[in-house]
């Protein structure tokens, strides 16, 4: 009988960073023979049979029962907790998890895409969460966190860093069509924001290189196109910055990422601070140019030889519109390909429950 692995979150089967990495995740375990299944205050798309949902474990939820997560996860060899111990959106929920983990019977992982005291506002949480699980594997996204983990005390914790899909040919995606959708004429230059409008996602320096690179390309057309929505009552301050905005702004989503990056010409990542920052390879699979600001993470990612624009100069991204140098985006994807691909993720986790003592299951 295939081991059974559980992955339990706020939120599963959306788009959001936390719910894509879990999906990758599935995945991988389902390579190494694992059976997984699910448990969540949300499950987005296609609920399969065996998926559980506790309401009250959602971020807008309440405070689930101790023993109702328990039951949700009794009997797993394997639970990953997927972020939910990690940074308490719902501070109960994040507690109800711990508690029920403390005395489950199997292993444990912590996936960590951030960390308490990353965030002001969870900082008075940092002696309990994440908690200290006898056994447990705590595995983060990024070397910084890892060493802020060793820190305080938890031995053993691993990197894997994200990986993501560079082999697949994005040919269907759909750039004409949802650029007439949203209004962007064939000569507009589109620069694409992937976020939610939230503080450390940075709309307005985003906007500001918006207008830099209009002033330094005059013959084209700058939109900004960000995918929303406001969270966390930036509502207000969203609104300012679209009233003084110099260059047309654009807000909306749509279902398919690649269709987003397709209908894009530049991506911009202003955030001033990511637990990794996917769009950093998504865009390279995409074959789009993409601007950063430096983020403390970056450099982990830099490190492999990518190469991006500089948020604080548009006049090299204002160079590349006006003759596009495809060395540079080859030389991304290969270095990416190298060190980031979907495809070796499931021997990296593999990898990591070994080094971990859990040979057999």
């Amino acid at each position: 009988m295939a081991p059974v692995a559980t992955i339990i979150s706020f939120r599963l089967g959306g788009d959001d960073g936390v719910a894509v990495e879990a999906r990758k995740w599935s995945d991988a375990l389902d390579g190494l023979g694992f059976d997984v299944r699910r448990v969540a205050g949300e499950l987005r798309g296609t609920i399969e049979a065996d998926d559980v949902v506790i309401p009250d474990l959602g971020i807008g939820g309440g405070e689930p029962a101790r023993a109702d997560v328990a039951a949700a996860i009794a009997g797993s060899d394997l639970v990953v907790a997927e972020n939910i111990c990690s940074l308490p959106m719902n501070a109960k929920a994040s507690l109800a998890v711990a508690d029920a983990l403390v005395s489950h019977r199997g292993r444990v992982v912590f996936h960590h895409h951030d960390l308490p005291w990353q965030r002001t506002t969870f900082r008075d949480l940092e002696a309990v969460l994440p908690p200290r699980v006898e056994g447990a594997l705590h595995v983060t996204i990024n070397h910084r966190s890892r060493r802020e983990l060793e820190a305080r005390g938890f031995a053993g914790a691993v990197t894997i860093h994200n990986h993501f899909d560079l082999d697949a040919e994005p040919a269907d995606a759909q750039r004409e069509s949802v650029r007439t959708t949203l209004g962007f004429g064939p000569d507009d230059l589109v620069l694409f924001h992937p976020a939610r409008a939230i503080p450390r996602k940075n709309v307005p320096g985003g906007v500001r290189y918006a207008a830099q690179l209009q002033r330094v390309l005059p013959d084209r057309r700058v939109r900004y196109w960000l995918s929303g929505p406001a969270e966390d009552g930036y509502e207000d301050t969203l609104a300012r910055v679209r009233e003084r905005s110099t260059v047309p702004m654009t807000l909306g989503r749509v279902e398919r990422a690649a269709d987003a990056y397709a209908a894009c010409d530049v991506v911009v990542l202003p955030s001033t601070w990511e637990g990794f920052g996917n769009p950093t390879i998504e865009t390279i699979a995409a074959r789009r140019p993409l601007v950063v600001h430096r983020y403390p993470v970056l450099g982990e990612i830099t490190a492999y030889g990518l190469r991006y624009f500089d948020l604080d100069d548009a006049a090299p991204l204002a160079r590349f519109v006006r003759a596009p140098d495809s060395g540079l985006l080859d030389a991304n994807l290969r270095r990416a390909r190298a060190n980031f691909s979907l495809v070796d993720l499931p021997a990296a986790i593999e990898a990591a429950f070994v080094a971990h003592g859990w040979r057999a299951w």
